[in-house]
């Protein structure tokens, strides 16, 4: 059994979910939002990130950490403003020991609907056909845990094609 740290950085809020698998079943354990002050300084704001997502893991334990990539804005400002949360989202459970992995949002849509532009609302509603007992979670929510569940399925995909490539390799 595996547990799986879900982020989908924000500077004004971060999703996070956790979640259980052991082989090809999922298990909802957490879920919820780290906000910040936005009157408050960007640095500030990035230590109660930093604070919020080092709580977070010491709580739930988790064993390796998924985040989502950040995609490009029109916005300058605003991209980097995400870019420095997304900074502080692998910094926090890497300096936990934590592996931490990556996905773009489009493989986490189409993991999770089977449409790598699916709507928020449609990941949404596969996050809580997959984990019941998720209830009316925050799209930044759903979304973290739509990461983590993306990264169950291809961390399944991996150990089932392992062997055979294993067994492949050593028949050679």
């Amino acid at each position: 059994m595996a547990r799986v740290l879900g982020l989908d950085p924000g500077l004004r809020r971060t999703g996070w979910g956790v979640i259980e698998t052991a082989g090809n079943r999922l298990r909802h354990v957490g879920h919820g939002v780290v906000a910040t002050d936005s009157g408050a300084s960007v640095p500030e704001r990035l230590c109660a990130l930093h604070e919020g997502l080092v709580e977070i893991v010491a709580r739930y334990e988790p064993d390796e950490a998924v985040v989502e990539e950040t995609f490009v804005n029109r916005n300058p400002d605003s991209t980097l403003k995400l870019g420095l949360a997304r900074g502080v989202a692998l910094l926090a459970p890497a300096l936990a020991g934590l592996p931490v992995h990556e996905y773009a949002a489009n493989r986490i849509k189409k993991a999770l609907v089977g449409a790598g532009h699916a709507d928020k609302e449609q990941v949404a509603l596969m996050v809580r056909h997959l984990l019941p007992g998720v209830g009316d979670a925050t799209a930044d929510a759903t979304d973290a845990l739509a990461a983590a569940i993306c990264h169950a399925h291809a961390a399944g995909t991996r150990a089932h094609w392992q062997p055979a490539q294993a067994a492949s390799g050593a028949a050679r």
